[in-house]
Order: structure tokens, then sequence, then C-alpha cells
């Protein structure tokens, strides 16, 4: 075992929160290190395609402001979110924004050469800022190149098995060089998760090969606690039958839904916001459509933007065309998309405060890994970035605070046994599964029983099957050597189906329905018993507990759209 360090932060991820968090870091004189598990270029975050909301003060609607932007959020949240949280996310956007258009990002711009903003559904005026389809990608090529400015060391094709913890602070990381195949500790102060979603459990989802969800389970594992595990949103239009996301910002530029009896079915639903009602409500509009039977055979609807023109569709959603193209053999401008939904977003994660800090000492978490609860139940197109964005910059700050004020104490040998056993078990077992099997099974049982739509018998069936699954990954067996991308993804299978039993045991355990948490037989939001954070820390099994959301300005109201 190699070590290396100790370094002040490091940072785990090299997406939009991991880039921002290592950047503030560094600008505030820590040693910093970013590890991650691909190139940082290939993170998900460059696949955030429509664009990210923000008020901007002299470029927006003259009604709009960062508090109507804070309740549009709360409201789309299902009023789930914390406020104080979201409040500061909306009023630091603009300076967000700013900055980054200062580093080099170039945001689409209107005649009078503002920044450009569309249509987001369950925003009250158009807000979001975009580069064309294209924002993600080049947020992710400015942060990353800020990044290296800024003297950033990163070390790409590591991948984490283990933050090194004694259950109630942080030591470093534990992992191994894929190229290589060696493992080693590297020893720091604090530790950042900026590690992702984790859509890649379901059977149908937009996110990459990379989203396993690794830091839900890293963070478990060492102690800290999750939160709203059960909200995962499922985007309403994934490009059928290869599930890659159609943007929404599509329906923003004016895109309808159509079902097979050429009616725009979303009046049904959402009679005044239409096809920009919040994801969760367009999701379940779809599935009835489909059960009902007015969808189309395998299972799809059909979204129109031919109505557009050639030189809209060309100019603002180019990566939309190119993808309907090349992989369903579509061109929007000349005929509808097939679409249907796919998970997409976890709103859940590891639960931090404001500065990103979790229940164990050092261990912060930013982005999509995290649960600050800017997003409740339910999130809003174009928040995700901001999010990354805002929260990243605040870990950065709150890690590098921590870490400049004290020593790097040795880390227990116990500890680093342990994370050392377990990154090598899957290389001990002489014959055993594949993992493709279990993801396969997996995949399976998460979308027909933990979905869009759950019931109490389905949720126990699937925590059944779930908790077998479990038992059979420590079976998956994993090759030692150089080139180790194998044992990368035995053990993202075993983190996949650890955190869905977190996804399915919360989602049993909350009895009423609630933004992207559908329950069947409890259709309806309950306030009095439910409006609160699902809170779940690993003891062997989940041992759960509610937290209050918190209420600064609007208390519940009914969520009409």
């Amino acid at each position: 075992m190699e070590q290396i360090g100790p370094f002040d932060v490091l940072v785990v991820g090299g997406g939009l929160a991991g880039l921002r968090a290592a950047i503030e870091a560094k600008r505030l004189g820590a040693s910093v290190l970013l590890v991650a598990k691909s190139h940082p270029l290939r993170s998900h975050s460059s696949a955030a395609e429509g664009g990210i909301a923000a008020y901007i003060e002299g470029a927006s609607d003259p009604n709009d402001s960062p508090l109507q932007h804070a309740y549009d959020t709360v409201k789309g949240s299902d009023w789930l979110a914390d406020q104080d949280a979201v409040e500061l996310m909306t009023k630091d956007a603009e300076r967000a924004i700013i900055e980054m258009e200062k580093w080099g990002c170039l945001f689409s711009r209107d005649p009078d050469g503002k920044i450009a903003r569309r249509p987001f559904g369950g925003h009250t005026y158009p807000r979001t800022r975009f580069a064309a389809d294209k924002t993600g990608m080049c947020l992710l090529h400015t942060a990353f190149e800020r990044a290296l400015a800024e003297g950033v060391e990163m070390l790409y094709e590591f991948y984490v098995t283990d933050v090194v913890s004694d259950g109630e602070r942080v030591y470093g990381v534990y992992g191994f060089d894929v190229k290589s195949g060696e493992d080693i500790f590297i020893k720091s102060k604090s530790v950042v998760l900026a590690t992702g979603g984790g859509g890649l459990m379901y059977k149908f989802s937009t996110n990459s090969y990379l989203n396993s969800g690794d830091g839900y389970a890293i963070a478990a594992r060492a102690g800290a606690k999750l939160a709203d595990m059960e909200f995962i949103q499922f985007h309403p239009t994934a490009l059928y039958p290869t599930n890659i996301l159609i943007t929404e910002a599509a329906r923003g530029e004016g895109g309808y839904l159509i079902n097979k009896e050429g009616e725009r079915f979303m009046k049904r639903y959402a009679p005044d916001r239409m096809e920009l009602a919040p994801r969760d409500l367009v999701a379940r509009a779809i599935v009835n459509e489909i059960r009902e039977g007015r969808g189309f055979e395998g299972g799809y609807v059909l979204l129109d933007l031919t109505h557009l023109g050639e030189e809209k569709i060309k100019e603002r959603l180019p990566l939309v065309r190119e993808v309907s193209i090349k992989f369903a053999k579509v061109d929007p401008v000349k005929e509808p998309i097939p679409v249907r939904p796919a998970a997409h977003y976890t709103m859940g994660g590891v639960k931090t405060d404001l500065d990103g800090a979790t229940n164990v000492k050092g261990l912060f978490a930013a982005g999509e890994a995290a649960c600050v609860s800017v997003h409740g139940a339910n999130r809003l197109g174009s928040n995700s970035l901001l999010e990354t964005l805002v929260f990243g910059r605040r870990a950065g700050m709150a890690a590098a605070s921590y870490a400049l004020s004290r020593s790097y104490p040795e880390p227990p040998k116990e500890a680093l046994r342990e994370a050392e056993a377990r990154l090598w078990a899957p290389t001990t077992i002489e014959s055993g599964l594949p993992f493709g099997e279990i993801r396969k099974r997996l995949g399976e049982v998460m979308w027909e029983k933990v979905g869009i739509e759950r019931n109490e018998e389905g949720l126990k069936e699937a925590l059944k099957e779930i908790a077998e699954l479990l038992r059979l990954s420590k079976y998956v067996k994993g090759e030692k050597g150089p080139g180790a991308y194998e044992l990368v993804a035995v053990h993202e299978t075993i983190n996949m189906v650890f955190n869905a039993y977190a996804v399915a045991t919360a989602a049993l355990w909350r009895r009423e329905s609630r933004g992207a948490h559908f329950r069947t037989d409890y259709p309806k939001r309950n306030d009095s018993e439910w409006l609160y954070h699902t809170v779940m820390s690993w003891r062997g099994e989940w041992v759960m507990e509610k937290e209050p959301v918190v209420i600064t300005r609007w208390p519940p109201e009914e969520r009409k759209y």
C-alpha cells in the first residue's frame, strides 16, 4: 500500500461541484488534490444541456427577483426544500453566473447583448441562462481550465472505495489507481465528496455509466447520514429507445407533448403550465397516457418541435437535433421525437448543512452527491447546475477553513485494515457472479417496483430482492492488476445495490405522496405527518429518523400548475 499526502483538502469527483470546491479551497491557500474515476471533462456535468437558473438584474423580467426564484423552487419541491438554503442559492445565482462568464463561459445572448434566458418547467418567469443546449459542457470546460490555472493538483482514473474514518472524523481516502492497479491511501485533513448521482441503479436512466452513486455508499459506511433518498426524479423526455436525455429546453423553446391521438395531453394534468409543469407531474402524465392506451406501441409519446422552424432548432437546440438524427433516425425539423420518462436525478444524498459539512468531522459533500435540500421532493430544471456552483464553492471554503485550523492526526490502523480488506475482497473470490447479472436484476426491480409509481406491496417485494442482491454482491469477482476497470465496475455494483436498498427503505417508510415520490396506496400529500426530511444512518441496517423542514417564509399550500 502506497501512502501520499497529507493534503489540506481532498476533493473526490471531477464534475462542476468538485471543480468549484477545489478552486475555492486552493484560492484560500489550502493544499488541494482532486481525484476522479474519469477525466473531469468526461464527468456527467457535461450532459446538463438546458441551462442554469438565475435572476440577473437588468437582464430579467421586471417582475422577477431572487425571492420569486426561491418561491418557485420551494413550490416545485412540494414544500420539502429547506427555505434558508433555497434563498441562499437564489440570491447567490447572479454572482455565480457573472463569475463563470468572466472565467470564459460563453452564454447565448439576446439581440441587445444581454445574457439570454428561456422558460423552464415550474419557473414563473424565463430565467434559465444557457449556452445553446450545451450549457453543462461549457461550464465544465470553464471550471476545469480555471482549476488548472489555480494550480489544483489532479489525479485522474483513481477510484475511491472508502473514506477512512473512525465514525467521528476523516483521515483521507483509500482507493486504487485504475491504470496501475495499485492501492493508495491518500491522507487529508478534510474530504469533499462531489461524486454525482446514482441513476444507474434503474433500468432506464439518462445518466452516464459513471453515475453509480459511489459517494452515498462511501459516506454512509464512514458514518455520515443520508437524507431524502426516496426522491428520485424521472425526466419526462428521454429519447426512445436509447434513454439519451432530450433536454427540457426543447419544451422551454415551445415543444409540444403529443399522444397517439395527436392531442396535447398535458392540458388534462397541468392546464396552465402545460408542457412546462414540473418534471414529476409531466413524467406521471406520460406514464398515465401510456397506461390508458394513448401512447405509441413500445411505450412512448412524441415531442413535437416541427412548428419551431429549422432556424430556431439549429440555433437553440443543435444537440437535440444531432442526437435525434444519430440515435433515433428522426430529424426534429421534419418529424416529432419519440420520448419516455427515465431516471434522471437524485434529490436526496449525503446530509449537509449550508456549508456542505456532514455529521462526520472533516467530511463535506456538494452537488448531486449532497442533500443540502434545495430541491426537496422535486427539483426544478436548471437549478442543479446552480447548486453545483453555489454549494461547491461553499464546501470548498468550509473544507479549507476546517483543514487550515488543525494538524493532521494519524489514522487508526484498524480503519486502514478494514478499507484495505474491502478494496481487495472481490479479488479473493475464486468463482463468483458476473457484475452485469447483478446490475440487470437490480435495474429491473428498481424500475418496476421503486419507480415512478410505488406501493407497499411492491416496495416490500423490492426490498426482499435487493437484500438478496446485497448478499450476492459479496460474491462478485474482480481481477487484480493493471487496467483494473473490472474491479471498478464490481465496486460500483456493490455501491449501487447498497444505495438501492436505501432508496427502497426510505420509499416504504414515507407513507404519503410528495413530489417525485408517488405512492398509489397513499396518493395524497400529508403535511401533518410527513412535512419532514427522511434521515437515515447505516448500522448494518438503516436506522430511520425524521427532521423538520426549515420554513422561513412560505408555509405549505396546494401545488397547482
